[in-house]
């Protein structure tokens, strides 16, 4: 436990940093990074989370947004969430996941919702919910839909339940690697999972 506490002091101390906050450094590159952990210390990770939404002794507006709390709310707005439960009995978990992604969890629907406030200088946006939108969404199809948007101006942390080895992407450390070659390790290579 007491590694994942220093690696979220790292993070904490690496989000205030004013070079980061500019993109400064990234020669060009998206403003992307992944915090990976193991999956076992979610709830140390939401807690940090919450606490953190909440400091006001931070130097950057932390705006968080659970991947998972967004696909609930296009379901509800839908009319959707009280349909699912039936639709998976007698359909199939993977016909209903089809219907899903043609409806409701696009990427394109995502970012609509994660963007609709706008973002501000030094703002920092916290991507939650990865392993509880699963399999709804996946993160790296966001942050493909989300780099026209934000175009570099703000940072973007994904919290990720899993590896990122600087190429690819692996959920709960266990389903297959899928590329995202945009993005940096947040707290460097040699101090990931």
């Amino acid at each position: 436990m007491s590694d994942i506490l220093e690696r979220l002091d790292k993070l904490k101390a690496r989000l205030q940093d004013e070079d980061f906050l500019k993109g400064n450094g990234l020669s060009n590159e998206v403003n992307i990074h992944i915090f990976c952990y193991d999956p076992a210390d979610e709830m140390a990770v939401r807690y940090f989370i919450e606490q953190l939404a909440v400091d006001q002794d931070v130097n950057c507006n932390v705006k968080v947004k659970n991947l998972y709390k967004i696909f609930l709310k296009l379901c509800t707005d839908k009319r959707l969430i009280d349909k699912i439960p039936g639709l998976e009995k007698s359909k199939g978990s993977e016909i209903l996941l089809k219907n899903l992604e043609g409806r409701t969890a696009s990427a394109k629907n995502f970012v609509q919702e994660i963007c609709k406030d706008g973002f501000s200088e030094g703002d920092v946006l916290l991507i939650t919910g990865v392993g509880e939108a699963y399999p709804f969404i996946r993160s790296h199809d966001v942050l493909n839909a989300i780099q026209p948007q934000d175009s570099g101006k703000i940072p973007i942390v994904v919290l990720y339940p899993g590896t990122f080895d600087g190429r690819d992407v692996k959920l709960f450390n266990r389903l297959p690697k899928k590329g995202y070659y945009r993005a940096f390790n947040i707290i460097g290579m040699e101090e990931k999972l």
